[in-house]
């Protein structure tokens, strides 16, 4: 399943500090929608949910937002990371590591899909 978080998911945790637990195995996208690296990977996900049954990617482009500055400052502060995409991985709800842009060969074998 690939999907776009909610407002209130990200206003949420912008409130907590942190989004909730991630529940099984899959990618949080936290990105702008002018990158170029993002429209890459963006073409790729259904190729993501194919290759793995049961893969959640969630997806957040808050250029778009009205909740933009303060979702950008939690973003850059929360995950010290300043670059678009930003992606979190899972695997069965544990955080497994971190990146910006890569191929869809990288993100399958970040998510041990290869």
């Amino acid at each position: 399943m690939v999907r776009k978080l909610t407002e209130m998911e990200c206003r949420d945790a912008m409130e907590k500090g942190a989004f909730e637990p991630f529940e099984g195995t899959g990618a949080l996208i936290l990105t702008q929608s002018w990158c170029p690296q993002w429209k890459a990977m963006k073409n790729y996900l259904s190729d993501v949910e194919k290759a793995g049954d049961g893969i959640t990617i969630l997806y957040i482009e808050y250029d778009t937002e009205a909740f933009f500055d303060g979702f950008m400052e939690f973003k850059e502060n929360t995950y010290n990371n300043r670059e678009i995409p930003y992606v979190r991985y899972f695997q069965k709800g544990v955080f497994s590591g971190e990146s910006n842009y890569v191929s869809l060969r990288g993100f399958l074998h970040r998510l041990n899909l290869t």
